[in-house]
């Protein structure tokens, strides 16, 4: 399976290492811990808006806001918080890397890479709106759609560089030694990418991402995304995740999934 069941997969699988980081990529995938958060919900979120009206703000913030505050514990950070339970809410000026691990759904529905963009864009900036924000969102969109178009790695790697201005050409190796947690897009997405340009495959992908030591669960939503739609996701995976999903946000993937996949 192909989809935003890779952004899935790797927020479940990376959820128990996100306040417990390790730096090898010899670890078990999945135990009784591993379980969605944030990343998971706001993808699905966004998965929600994009099934009932694709352009309109206001159906993206309704979502966002019935999905986060329908499930209150799933890891959100304090401006977040505050965005959910506020009347009419406005961005905040986020850089936070929250655009990027939500928008994978955006590349599976645009029919260019124009209006990937486009709606990559306003996923974004209804929360998001800070410059760095928008362009993280914007790059993991993009490499999510060249991927699913089949282009290469060379390919993605090219494009992220030249319209985003991330360098992608630092290996894993000289990354892990003294990367640590960050949160932010500038800091964290062009990682998230370079553990895709570096995976043989997605269960690899996503263990590049752990290994890091970083903000593991959005690292691997972000990566895991590109890398669902340039790879199929293991079954066993797939399984192990969808079993962890509730009723409500299983049925969103699913009606996603005949909608637009």
């Amino acid at each position: 399976m192909k989809g935003i069941i890779g952004a899935i997969a790797g927020d479940i699988i990376g959820s128990r290492y996100e306040f417990k980081p390790i730096k090898t990529k010899e670890f078990s995938l999945f135990n009784k811990k591993s379980t969605f958060t944030d990343d998971t919900i706001m993808t699905l979120a966004v998965a929600k808006w994009l099934i009932n009206d694709k352009n309109s703000k206001e159906e993206l913030v309704r979502q966002l806001q019935y999905f986060g505050n329908g499930y209150p514990n799933g890891g959100y950070g304090r401006m977040f918080k505050q965005w959910l339970s506020t009347e009419n809410p406005k961005p905040y000026g986020s850089w936070g890397n929250g655009s990027a691990m939500r928008v994978s759904p955006v590349a599976w529905v645009g029919e260019s890479l124009e209006e990937v963009q486009k709606l990559a864009r306003i996923s974004a900036e209804v929360t998001h709106d800070h410059p760095e924000g928008i362009k993280g969102a914007l790059a993991t969109a993009d490499a999510v759609y060249l991927a699913r178009l089949g282009s290469s790695k060379e390919e993605i790697r090219d494009h992220i560089e030249i319209r985003y201005g991330y360098d992608l050409n630092r290996t894993l190796d000289e990354i892990r030694p003294s990367y640590k947690f960050d949160v932010s897009c500038q800091g964290s997405v062009p990682e998230s990418i370079i553990c895709f340009l570096e995976g043989e495959d997605y269960e690899d992908t996503i263990r590049n991402c752990i290994s890091l030591g970083g903000d593991a669960d959005t690292m691997a939503a972000i990566a895991g995304g590109i890398a669902s739609a340039y790879w199929e996701v293991p079954r066993d995976i797939q399984y192990k995740s969808i079993e962890r999903l509730s009723y409500e946000l299983l049925n969103v993937l699913i009606e996603f999934e005949d909608k637009f996949l």
